[in-house]
């Protein structure tokens, strides 16, 4: 998308033609849709000087790109604007609106009449959710066509008098030049995503160095980031949503103020309700207990393994670890929550491919799911291996204690009526 064409969608005749195009349609038959723009007496109008060809790829790409930015922003997706890259690499909104309540609680105390800043805005995700929790922001950018989006995304949810966009490098930004900073930096070069923290743009600890000039700041990392890499005077706390992991989140300053790990659970999903839940590192707790299976198993959630938080996990259900090297844990009572899924457990047995499948058949199971840690039996393989048949539904959790590899038959809490 070239940026004089996607000025032109900006103009008033540009978003009368974007919301006269459906995206459904448009998702379904592209050619068809573009013929259609074509003729359409506005397009000429937009920008005489442009050709129709860019004007069409523009409006085109621009309602699949709000299509496709439901699944991050919802509803506001048909307002917004985007680039390919700037959807692909945004923050989805509820991580967002989460991480801007953080930064909220402490921006009047850190600001004190000053701006925020934004460095690697992109599309704008972060900054319209700090904005929209009253937090005034200036987003930069290096990338022209990203800041001009980054623009219109402001103006078009109405929050301009909070937030506003530049160009300019990151990397030239001087520590302390905002008191409350969030630095999202890019993940993705020429070759695709790096996952190298030194090969960030801006690097890592060029970002860090902004990050601990500033009175309070937030660094979005990858959520594999070595733990390694986290720096001393940051707290981190790694964030999923619906089970999916998916960042990591440095808090420095006035922000960081708690505990140094944090696993934070988010849901999208309908009827959710917005719901999470949280857990914090405990210094001092120590290793979780060892001990045999209990009546259930508890699978935590990634964000949860990730922040190496599974003793604390265990501890608040009195649980123990099946083995101290994979993070499964058991106990004797079924705790419903966000931050793990609770599994009743009906046999355990050594890992054997005719017993399982014998087991299953006893069971009338027709509908197998199979989990695993610690296992390297080919999940698919052995699926189609049990052969399972019957009306009822079971759930295989493969795994290991000490060398011994084992099969948990469990069944699903709502399944087993245990609350």
């Amino acid at each position: 998308m070239h940026l004089p064409a996607f000025e032109a969608l900006l103009t008033d005749a540009g978003a009368e033609l974007l919301a006269d195009v459906d995206p459904e349609a448009a998702a379904a038959d592209r050619l068809a849709t573009a013929s259609r723009l074509r003729g359409d007496p506005r397009l000429a109008a937009l920008d005489p000087a442009l050709p129709v060809s860019d004007l069409v790829n523009a409006a085109l790409n621009q309602v699949l790109l709000r299509r496709r930015g439901r699944a991050k922003f919802g509803d506001r997706a048909e307002r917004m604007y985007f680039t390919p890259d700037g959807l692909e690499q945004s923050t989805r909104y509820v991580v967002a609106a989460y991480r801007a309540e953080r930064t909220a609680a402490v921006a009047d105390a850190v600001l004190d009449g000053a701006v925020a800043g934004d460095l690697c805005c992109g599309v704008g995700a972060d900054l319209l959710a700090l904005a929209e929790r009253g937090v005034p922001v200036e987003g930069v950018d290096a990338d022209p066509l990203t800041v001009a989006v980054a623009r219109a995304n402001v103006a078009a949810l109405g929050l301009a008098d909070l937030a506003r966009v530049r160009e300019g490098d990151a990397a030239e930004a001087a520590p302390g030049a905002y008191p409350l900073l969030f630095c999202d930096p890019a993940r993705r070069g020429g070759r695709g995503r790096v996952f190298d923290p030194a090969a960030y743009s801006p690097p890592w600890d060029v970002a860090v160095r902004l990050a601990e000039g500033s009175g309070a700041a937030c660094l979005k990392a990858a959520p594999g980031l070595p733990h390694e890499a986290i720096p001393a005077s940051a707290s981190a706390e790694w964030i999923s949503v619906d089970g999916e992991l998916k960042e990591t989140a440095l808090w420095f300053g006035a922000a960081a103020e708690g505990p140094r790990r944090r696993a934070t659970v988010l849901s999208e999903r309908e009827g959710a309700g917005g719901a999470w839940g949280s857990l914090d590192e405990e210094p001092g707790l120590g290793a979780a207990p060892v001990a045999p299976a209990r009546r259930y198993l508890y699978d935590p959630d990634p964000a949860v393994v990730r922040s190496h938080l599974v003793a604390e996990a265990a501890a608040r259900v009195d649980g123990a670890l099946l083995d101290e090297r994979i993070a499964y844990f058991t106990a004797d009572r079924a705790v419903p929550s966000p931050l793990w899924r609770v599994l009743e457990v009906t046999e355990v047995m050594p890992f054997s491919l005719k017993r399982l499948r014998s087991a299953l058949r006893a069971r009338g199971a027709g509908t197998v799911t199979v989990m695993k840690r610690g296992s390297a039996v080919d999940t698919e393989k052995l699926r189609r291996d049990l052969r399972p048949s019957g009306p009822a539904s079971a759930t295989v959790v493969l795994t290991r204690i000490g060398e011994r590899p084992v099969a948990l038959l469990c069944r699903e809490l709502a399944d087993a009526g245990a609350h």
